[in-house]
């Protein structure tokens, strides 16, 4: 089976004519209707919501080629926020449950601008839960994507079907369960529809797509192998090499909505774990000072805002539903 092609991305107008595009507007009126519903659904599962921090001395190591942000705190090396994973972990010693409206920034590699897919800065829907299995944080996850599309189309569904959006392309999602494989189950089904992938390494860009087009409504990915992923993700202790983790990829091509996993919250699992990677523990001295003190074991994960927004809108690519988009390799104001 050929691999289909991914859509091109559109260019992107001058900051002054995007603002005033219709397009724009009804995608940013749906944004609003969506973090409603998911700060009142993430309220009434019990969760505090805290402001993330923007800077601090490190920030999860990242993956796929994107890089921090350096800046100058006062004289020493700090970074911007690529996620602020290590901080949920923290943030659980005084919130067993807690979520960020989180801005993230990074610098993904230029090439990644035609995919549709990325953005330089972006925002997710962070959410932690002391004591929670992946298959806890899973059904929060399913839950509130779920509450996220009723509430959209009960508040603006004209939004929506201005932008050509119908119910029925929703109805596999509400209907209730969603689908589940392995990433050897996925890798397996790659190779039947002529795609080449890794067992070793995350599902590419291309081989997500060919899922997720396959699919009648979003599935998780679960499993991915040790190395594809960061040191935080927890080792599965009764399957060396297996992670317990997962991602939540929409139905329609649309892809990735939702990374997750059980943490790594022991202190010489954490420093092993980095070692693996080719990270230097010393660099997260305060996060290892907290770990030796004691973390809480926990799960959690992030939802992109803009991939919700995208796969909501049904629009082509994340700068259709970003106010100020800045495309990788692309300068803009």
């Amino acid at each position: 089976m050929p691999l289909p092609a991914a859509d091109p991305a559109p260019a992107v107008p001058p900051l002054g004519e995007h603002l005033r595009s219709p397009e724009l507007r009804s995608a940013m009126l749906v944004q609003q209707e969506a973090l409603h519903a998911a700060r009142t659904y993430l309220r009434e599962q019990g969760f505090t919501e805290l402001l993330p921090p923007l800077v601090g001395p490190v920030t999860d190591p990242g993956g796929r080629g994107a890089k921090a942000l350096d800046v100058d705190y006062y004289g020493r090396p700090y970074k911007l926020m690529t996620s602020a994973i290590l901080y949920k972990q923290a943030s659980l010693r005084g919130f067993p449950r807690m979520f960020y409206i989180a801005p993230n920034v990074r610098v993904e590699p230029a090439e990644t601008a035609g995919t549709g897919r990325h953005l330089v800065e972006f925002h997710q829907i962070d959410v932690e839960m002391a004591g929670a299995s992946r298959e806890d944080v899973q059904q929060i996850a399913a839950g509130l994507l779920r509450r996220v599309v009723a509430h959209v189309w009960q508040q603006v569904p004209e939004e929506l079907t201005r932008l050509g959006r119908r119910a029925e392309d929703f109805a596999g999602l509400l209907a209730g369960g969603f689908g589940r494989r392995t990433h050897a189950e996925a890798v397996e089904r790659l190779s039947e529809l002529g795609h080449r992938q890794s067992p070793d390494a995350e599902i590419d860009w291309a081989g997500e797509r060919l899922l997720s087009l396959a699919a009648d409504r979003p599935f998780f990915i679960d499993d991915y192998p040790k190395g594809s992923r960061g040191f935080y993700d927890r080792e599965d202790p009764e399957r060396p090499g297996v992670l317990r983790n997962f991602d939540l990829i929409a139905d329609g091509g649309f892809g990735e909505l939702v990374s997750g996993s059980e943490r790594e919250s022991q202190y010489a699992a954490l420093v092993t774990r980095m070692r693996e990677s080719g990270e230097n523990p010393a660099k997260y001295a305060w996060y290892l000072d907290l770990a030796r003190e004691g973390l809480p074991a926990s799960a959690g994960f992030g939802m992109g805002v803009q991939r919700l927004v995208r796969f909501l809108t049904g629009l082509d690519a994340l700068w259709q539903v970003s106010a100020y988009p800045k495309l990788p390799g692309v300068i803009a104001p």
